[in-house]
């Protein structure tokens, strides 16, 4: 009786074999890429901290050095200038949010025209992804050292450093949205009569809506932290002042600098989190 079920189990393990030997077996092309993309990736990482000078002693005298750094900012202190750095916070808040509803607004367009269920010549959309792709690519910081030598310092030019950066993300995240969704309704429109416009703006959009506000609403939050930084090279906001009293080593009054960006960001994620999770539901949101 053993004897047949081994023999039995054997014969199933040929036939297995015999089918699925691929996948059982890989091929030694297959089995040197196993290990060979680990390897490379050992020696890129390995090659990136020789040239960078990595040292363990650099990085244990740099914390000493950090550490001193940090005892001078204790106790946090604005000194006589809280309300100076109160209004440039709000001009720094008022520089993303403009910058980033702007961003959203303009983009709505070139993010339709780059979809591919929208668009079908591959030419113009390809087109207008490229032309997506450059202003997306560029930093937000160097269009704020561009539009600086445009339009003078001050939160204009950081308004619109970040609205061009988010007009790229957001056109890219508008089409991909727009490719994504659901062709049925769009159908539907069409079947009674509706012309494209019409399917656009009543099978598409109201699909797309809550995602788009959703990407808006963190985009509003990173944003504020990109707008502190480009503060720093004149284009308005508390940057400047942070900027300044790093250079007057004036730790005391950074500490308190930074810690007012940091509730500011953490009160903007606090209320974008809840207008997306009434937008578009706990459950997609964490799926």
């Amino acid at each position: 009786m053993s004897r047949g079920l081994r023999a039995d189990a054997m014969a199933r393990r040929a036939e297995f074999s015999a089918r699925y030997g691929a996948a059982v077996s890989p091929s030694l092309p297959r089995q040197l890429s196993r290990y060979l993309l680990p390897a490379v990736l050992l020696a890129l990482l390995a090659a990136g901290l020789w040239r960078v000078d990595f040292s363990p002693e650099r990085i244990w005298n740099g914390l000493g050095k950090l550490g001193f750094i940090l005892s001078f900012m204790v106790p946090p202190h604005p000194g006589n200038l809280l309300g100076l750095f109160i209004r440039s916070l709000g001009e720094t808040v008022a520089i993303a949010f403009l910058g980033t509803l702007l961003g959203a607004i303009m983009a709505l367009p070139l993010g339709v025209l780059a979809a591919r269920n929208v668009i079908p010549s591959w030419i113009f959309r390809f087109s207008m992804r490229r032309g997506l792709d450059v202003l997306r690519g560029v930093d937000t910081l160097i269009w704020a050292l561009i539009f600086i030598n445009v339009v003078g310092l001050g939160p204009f030019a950081g308004i619109l450093a970040i609205m061009v950066s988010d007009i790229g993300s957001f056109g890219k995240l508008y089409s991909e949205a727009i490719e994504a969704s659901d062709k049925k309704p769009v159908e539907g429109i069409r079947a009674a009569g509706g012309s494209e416009l019409h399917a656009l703006w009543y099978g598409v959009l109201p699909q797309v809506f809550p995602v788009m506000v959703s990407q808006v609403l963190y985009f509003f939050e990173s944003n504020t932290r990109s707008a502190t930084i480009i503060g720093i090279v004149g284009a308005g906001g508390i940057g400047l002042h942070l900027a300044d009293q790093i250079r007057l080593n004036e730790w005391q009054t950074v500490a308190f600098i930074v810690l007012m960006i940091l509730v500011t960001v953490g009160i903007i994620d606090f209320c974008s989190t809840r207008l997306r999770f009434a937008l578009i539901g706990k459950g997609r949101l964490s799926g």
